[in-house]
Protein backbone atom coordinates (compact mmCIF):
# COMPACT_ATOMS: atom_id res chain seq x y z
CA UNK A 1 0.00 0.00 0.00
CA UNK A 2 1.32 3.45 -0.93
CA UNK A 3 0.52 6.89 0.46
CA UNK A 4 -2.27 7.49 -2.09
CA UNK A 5 -3.99 4.26 -1.07
CA UNK A 6 -3.58 5.20 2.60
CA UNK A 7 -5.32 8.51 1.89
CA UNK A 8 -8.16 6.85 -0.06
CA UNK A 9 -8.77 4.23 2.66
CA UNK A 10 -8.81 6.90 5.38
CA UNK A 11 -10.97 9.25 3.32
CA UNK A 12 -8.49 12.14 3.46
CA UNK A 13 -6.11 13.91 1.13
CA UNK A 14 -2.55 12.81 0.41
CA UNK A 15 -1.36 16.07 1.99
CA UNK A 16 -3.08 15.19 5.28
CA UNK A 17 -1.40 11.77 5.35
CA UNK A 18 1.92 13.46 4.67
CA UNK A 19 1.37 15.82 7.60
CA UNK A 20 0.63 12.88 9.90
CA UNK A 21 3.89 11.22 8.83
CA UNK A 22 6.03 14.32 9.20
CA UNK A 23 4.23 16.81 11.46
CA UNK A 24 1.49 14.91 13.33
CA UNK A 25 0.95 17.77 15.78
CA UNK A 26 -0.59 19.84 12.97
CA UNK A 27 -3.42 17.34 12.37
CA UNK A 28 -6.62 17.12 14.43
CA UNK A 29 -6.41 14.23 16.95
CA UNK A 30 -9.38 12.24 15.58
CA UNK A 31 -8.15 12.53 11.99
CA UNK A 32 -4.62 11.66 13.06
CA UNK A 33 -5.75 8.56 14.96
CA UNK A 34 -7.83 7.36 12.00
CA UNK A 35 -4.91 7.72 9.57
CA UNK A 36 -2.44 6.12 11.99
CA UNK A 37 -4.71 3.09 12.37
CA UNK A 38 -4.84 2.63 8.59
CA UNK A 39 -1.04 2.94 8.45
CA UNK A 40 -0.62 0.37 11.23
CA UNK A 41 -3.11 -2.09 9.72
CA UNK A 42 -1.37 -1.84 6.36
CA UNK A 43 2.10 -2.07 8.00
CA UNK A 44 3.03 0.88 5.79
CA UNK A 45 6.66 2.07 5.88
CA UNK A 46 7.29 5.44 4.19
CA UNK A 47 10.11 5.90 1.73
CA UNK A 48 12.44 7.87 4.02
CA UNK A 49 14.57 9.18 1.15
CA UNK A 50 11.68 10.54 -0.92
CA UNK A 51 9.98 11.75 2.26
CA UNK A 52 13.10 13.62 3.25
CA UNK A 53 13.54 15.28 -0.13
CA UNK A 54 10.05 16.75 0.18
CA UNK A 55 11.23 18.63 3.26
CA UNK A 56 14.81 19.21 2.09
CA UNK A 57 15.99 16.71 4.71
CA UNK A 58 17.05 13.07 4.31
CA UNK A 59 17.55 12.51 8.07
CA UNK A 60 21.00 11.14 7.39
CA UNK A 61 24.48 12.34 8.30
CA UNK A 62 27.92 11.29 7.15
CA UNK A 63 30.80 10.36 9.44
CA UNK A 64 34.24 10.00 7.88
CA UNK A 65 36.79 8.28 10.13
CA UNK A 66 40.53 7.73 9.55
CA UNK A 67 40.55 3.99 10.27
CA UNK A 68 37.81 1.52 11.17
CA UNK A 69 40.04 -0.79 13.25
CA UNK A 70 41.21 1.91 15.66
CA UNK A 71 39.29 1.52 18.94
CA UNK A 72 39.81 5.21 19.74
CA UNK A 73 37.96 6.29 16.61
CA UNK A 74 35.18 3.81 17.38
CA UNK A 75 34.60 5.43 20.78
CA UNK A 76 34.18 8.80 19.07
CA UNK A 77 31.88 7.22 16.48
CA UNK A 78 29.76 5.71 19.27
CA UNK A 79 29.21 9.20 20.69
CA UNK A 80 28.10 10.49 17.28
CA UNK A 81 25.79 7.52 16.76
CA UNK A 82 24.19 7.91 20.19
CA UNK A 83 23.12 11.47 19.39
CA UNK A 84 22.04 10.60 15.83
CA UNK A 85 19.76 7.84 17.13
CA UNK A 86 18.12 10.23 19.56
CA UNK A 87 17.45 12.58 16.66
CA UNK A 88 16.02 9.79 14.50
CA UNK A 89 18.89 10.01 12.03
CA UNK A 90 20.86 7.32 10.21
CA UNK A 91 24.67 7.64 10.15
CA UNK A 92 26.67 6.69 7.07
CA UNK A 93 30.09 5.71 8.41
CA UNK A 94 32.97 5.91 5.93
CA UNK A 95 36.43 4.42 6.49
CA UNK A 96 38.99 6.67 4.75
CA UNK A 97 41.96 4.52 5.88
CA UNK A 98 44.08 7.63 6.41
CA UNK A 99 44.03 8.34 2.68
CA UNK A 100 43.34 11.89 1.48
CA UNK A 101 41.98 10.79 -1.91
CA UNK A 102 39.70 8.23 -0.27
CA UNK A 103 38.38 10.84 2.16
CA UNK A 104 37.50 13.21 -0.69
CA UNK A 105 35.81 10.40 -2.61
CA UNK A 106 33.64 9.46 0.36
CA UNK A 107 32.59 13.08 0.82
CA UNK A 108 31.54 13.25 -2.83
CA UNK A 109 29.44 10.12 -2.33
CA UNK A 110 27.84 11.51 0.80
CA UNK A 111 26.94 14.72 -1.03
CA UNK A 112 25.41 12.64 -3.84
CA UNK A 113 23.24 10.93 -1.23
CA UNK A 114 22.07 14.34 0.01
CA UNK A 115 23.14 13.90 3.64
CA UNK A 116 22.06 16.71 5.95
CA UNK A 117 25.52 17.16 7.46
CA UNK A 118 29.00 15.67 7.64
CA UNK A 119 31.41 15.04 10.52
CA UNK A 120 35.09 14.70 9.64
CA UNK A 121 37.21 12.96 12.26
CA UNK A 122 40.91 13.92 12.29
CA UNK A 123 40.51 15.05 8.70
CA UNK A 124 43.35 15.35 6.20
CA UNK A 125 41.44 17.86 4.06
CA UNK A 126 42.70 21.38 3.45
CA UNK A 127 40.51 24.34 4.47
CA UNK A 128 39.51 25.05 0.86
CA UNK A 129 38.29 21.48 0.43
CA UNK A 130 36.19 21.66 3.59
CA UNK A 131 34.83 25.07 2.63
CA UNK A 132 33.75 23.66 -0.75
CA UNK A 133 31.48 21.20 1.08
CA UNK A 134 29.90 23.97 3.14
CA UNK A 135 29.32 25.98 -0.02
CA UNK A 136 27.12 23.11 -1.20
CA UNK A 137 24.83 23.93 1.71
CA UNK A 138 25.94 20.98 3.84
CA UNK A 139 27.19 21.85 7.36
CA UNK A 140 30.51 20.33 8.44
CA UNK A 141 31.93 19.70 11.90
CA UNK A 142 35.54 18.68 12.56
CA UNK A 143 36.41 16.33 15.41
CA UNK A 144 40.06 16.18 16.45
CA UNK A 145 43.05 18.21 15.36
CA UNK A 146 43.21 19.55 11.81
CA UNK A 147 45.89 21.49 9.92
CA UNK A 148 43.82 24.67 10.09
CA UNK A 149 40.44 24.45 11.81
CA UNK A 150 40.29 28.14 12.71
CA UNK A 151 37.39 28.90 10.38
CA UNK A 152 35.28 25.81 11.06
CA UNK A 153 32.99 24.39 13.70
CA UNK A 154 35.04 21.88 15.64
CA UNK A 155 35.57 19.76 18.74
CA UNK A 156 39.04 18.87 19.91
CA UNK A 157 41.05 18.05 23.04
CA UNK A 158 43.75 20.18 24.65
CA UNK A 159 46.50 17.63 23.97
CA UNK A 160 49.38 20.01 24.65
CA UNK A 161 48.23 20.72 28.20
CA UNK A 162 47.56 17.03 28.75
CA UNK A 163 51.08 16.09 27.67
CA UNK A 164 52.58 18.84 29.79
CA UNK A 165 50.70 17.64 32.87
CA UNK A 166 51.78 13.99 32.54
CA UNK A 167 55.44 14.90 32.01
CA UNK A 168 55.27 17.24 35.01
CA UNK A 169 53.88 14.35 37.05
CA UNK A 170 56.90 12.24 36.11
CA UNK A 171 59.24 15.08 37.00
CA UNK A 172 57.48 15.49 40.35
CA UNK A 173 58.07 11.77 40.93
CA UNK A 174 61.80 12.49 40.80
CA UNK A 175 62.65 11.67 37.17
CA UNK A 176 65.13 14.10 35.66
CA UNK A 177 65.68 12.39 32.28
CA UNK A 178 62.51 11.63 30.35
CA UNK A 179 62.35 10.26 26.84
CA UNK A 180 59.41 10.52 24.47
CA UNK A 181 58.11 8.04 21.92
CA UNK A 182 55.80 10.09 19.73
CA UNK A 183 53.53 8.70 17.06
CA UNK A 184 52.84 10.15 13.65
CA UNK A 185 49.05 9.89 13.67
CA UNK A 186 47.07 12.07 13.94
CA UNK A 187 49.79 14.44 12.74
CA UNK A 188 48.57 17.68 14.33
CA UNK A 189 47.78 15.99 17.63
CA UNK A 190 51.25 14.44 17.75
CA UNK A 191 52.81 17.87 17.24
CA UNK A 192 50.76 19.24 20.14
CA UNK A 193 51.88 16.36 22.38
CA UNK A 194 55.50 16.99 21.50
CA UNK A 195 55.10 20.68 22.33
CA UNK A 196 53.62 19.79 25.71
CA UNK A 197 56.53 17.45 26.47
CA UNK A 198 59.10 20.12 25.65
CA UNK A 199 57.25 22.81 27.59
CA UNK A 200 57.17 20.68 30.76
CA UNK A 201 60.93 20.06 30.55
CA UNK A 202 61.66 23.73 29.91
CA UNK A 203 59.58 24.84 32.89
CA UNK A 204 61.48 22.39 35.10
CA UNK A 205 64.85 23.59 33.78
CA UNK A 206 65.62 20.19 32.20
CA UNK A 207 67.59 20.13 28.97
CA UNK A 208 65.76 18.78 25.91
CA UNK A 209 67.90 16.00 24.48
CA UNK A 210 67.38 14.95 20.89
CA UNK A 211 68.57 11.38 21.58
CA UNK A 212 65.62 10.96 23.94
CA UNK A 213 63.04 11.91 21.30
CA UNK A 214 62.01 9.02 19.02
CA UNK A 215 59.31 9.08 16.33
CA UNK A 216 57.51 5.72 16.17
CA UNK A 217 54.47 4.08 14.64
CA UNK A 218 51.28 4.24 16.71
CA UNK A 219 51.43 0.53 17.52
CA UNK A 220 52.67 -1.83 20.23
CA UNK A 221 55.46 -2.86 17.86
CA UNK A 222 56.39 0.78 17.30
CA UNK A 223 56.63 1.35 21.05
CA UNK A 224 58.73 -1.78 21.51
CA UNK A 225 61.25 -0.83 18.84
CA UNK A 226 61.38 2.79 19.99
CA UNK A 227 62.09 1.81 23.60
CA UNK A 228 64.82 -0.60 22.52
CA UNK A 229 66.53 2.23 20.68
CA UNK A 230 66.27 4.50 23.72
CA UNK A 231 68.01 1.82 25.79
CA UNK A 232 70.92 1.35 23.40
CA UNK A 233 72.85 4.24 24.91
CA UNK A 234 72.36 5.65 28.36
CA UNK A 235 68.62 5.16 28.85
CA UNK A 236 66.37 7.84 30.36
CA UNK A 237 64.80 7.31 33.77
CA UNK A 238 61.30 7.52 32.31
CA UNK A 239 59.45 7.30 28.99
CA UNK A 240 56.39 9.26 27.91
CA UNK A 241 54.52 7.58 25.04
CA UNK A 242 52.02 9.64 23.08
CA UNK A 243 49.68 6.67 22.79
CA UNK A 244 48.79 3.85 25.16
CA UNK A 245 49.63 1.15 22.61
CA UNK A 246 53.07 2.68 22.21
CA UNK A 247 53.41 2.55 26.00
CA UNK A 248 52.47 -1.15 26.11
CA UNK A 249 55.23 -1.91 23.63
CA UNK A 250 57.74 0.17 25.58
CA UNK A 251 56.90 -1.72 28.80
CA UNK A 252 57.51 -5.05 27.05
CA UNK A 253 60.87 -3.83 25.72
CA UNK A 254 61.94 -2.69 29.19
CA UNK A 255 61.04 -6.08 30.67
CA UNK A 256 62.80 -7.94 27.85
CA UNK A 257 65.90 -5.88 28.62
CA UNK A 258 65.93 -7.29 32.15
CA UNK A 259 64.56 -4.13 33.78
CA UNK A 260 61.45 -3.47 35.84
CA UNK A 261 58.68 -0.91 35.41
CA UNK A 262 58.68 1.44 37.27
CA UNK A 263 61.63 0.51 39.53
CA UNK A 264 64.22 0.85 36.78
CA UNK A 265 62.29 2.90 34.26
CA UNK A 266 58.92 4.63 34.56
CA UNK A 267 56.40 4.69 31.71
CA UNK A 268 53.34 6.85 30.98
CA UNK A 269 50.94 6.81 28.04
CA UNK A 270 48.22 8.97 26.53
CA UNK A 271 44.58 8.14 25.81
CA UNK A 272 43.48 5.81 28.64
CA UNK A 273 42.60 2.84 26.45
CA UNK A 274 40.63 0.09 28.16
CA UNK A 275 43.69 -2.14 28.57
CA UNK A 276 45.58 0.52 30.51
CA UNK A 277 44.03 -0.51 33.81
CA UNK A 278 44.62 -4.22 33.08
CA UNK A 279 48.31 -4.39 32.13
CA UNK A 280 50.85 -4.94 34.90
CA UNK A 281 51.91 -2.59 36.26
CA UNK A 282 48.82 -0.52 35.57
CA UNK A 283 49.59 2.25 33.11
CA UNK A 284 49.68 5.88 34.14
CA UNK A 285 48.09 7.80 31.30
CA UNK A 286 46.06 10.83 30.25
CA UNK A 287 42.37 10.22 29.70
CA UNK A 288 40.90 11.66 26.53
CA UNK A 289 37.07 11.95 26.54
CA UNK A 290 36.66 10.21 23.18
CA UNK A 291 32.96 9.38 23.59
CA UNK A 292 32.25 12.93 24.72
CA UNK A 293 34.05 14.25 21.63
CA UNK A 294 31.57 12.34 19.48
CA UNK A 295 28.59 13.55 21.50
CA UNK A 296 29.65 17.20 21.37
CA UNK A 297 30.53 16.97 17.69
CA UNK A 298 27.14 15.47 16.81
CA UNK A 299 25.23 17.99 18.91
CA UNK A 300 27.10 20.79 17.21
CA UNK A 301 26.27 19.36 13.79
CA UNK A 302 22.56 19.01 14.59
CA UNK A 303 22.50 22.59 15.86
CA UNK A 304 23.71 23.60 12.40
CA UNK A 305 21.28 21.29 10.59
CA UNK A 306 18.30 22.55 12.59
CA UNK A 307 19.27 26.22 12.34
CA UNK A 308 16.94 27.70 9.75
CA UNK A 309 18.14 31.27 10.27
CA UNK A 310 19.85 33.19 7.51
CA UNK A 311 22.99 35.26 7.45
CA UNK A 312 26.41 34.81 9.04
CA UNK A 313 26.66 32.10 11.63
CA UNK A 314 29.03 32.17 14.54
CA UNK A 315 31.81 29.59 14.39
CA UNK A 316 31.76 27.38 17.48
CA UNK A 317 34.95 25.65 18.58
CA UNK A 318 34.85 23.37 21.60
CA UNK A 319 38.02 22.32 23.42
CA UNK A 320 37.69 19.51 25.96
CA UNK A 321 40.05 18.92 28.86
CA UNK A 322 42.05 15.80 29.54
CA UNK A 323 42.40 14.10 32.91
CA UNK A 324 45.37 12.41 34.58
CA UNK A 325 45.01 8.75 35.46
CA UNK A 326 47.88 8.14 37.86
CA UNK A 327 48.80 4.48 38.36
CA UNK A 328 51.88 2.42 39.24
CA UNK A 329 53.82 2.55 35.96
CA UNK A 330 55.05 6.12 36.46
CA UNK A 331 56.67 5.40 39.82
CA UNK A 332 53.98 7.06 41.90
CA UNK A 333 54.71 6.09 45.51
CA UNK A 334 51.52 6.98 47.36
CA UNK A 335 48.84 4.42 46.56
CA UNK A 336 46.20 6.65 48.12
CA UNK A 337 46.83 9.12 45.31
CA UNK A 338 46.10 6.68 42.49
CA UNK A 339 43.15 7.64 40.35
CA UNK A 340 41.65 4.66 38.57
Amino acid sequence: MNIKQIAKTAGVSVATVSRVLNHPETVAPKTREKIQKVIEDAEYKPNWFAQGLNFNKTRTIGLVIPHLLNSTYMEVAKGVEDVAKQKGYITFMCNAEKDHKSEKNYIDQLLTRCVDGIILMFSSLDPDEIRAVEERGVPVVLIGENKDASGFNSVKVDCQTGAESIVKQMIDNGHSTIGILYGDDPEEESKALLRGYKKALEKAGINIREEYMRPVENTIEGGYLGARKLMMGKPPEAIFATGDEIAYGAMDAIKDNGLKVPDDMAVAGFGNARMSNLVEPKLTTVEIPFHKMGIYGARLLFDLIEDTGKGDKEIRQITLRTRLRIRKSCGHKERIGEMF
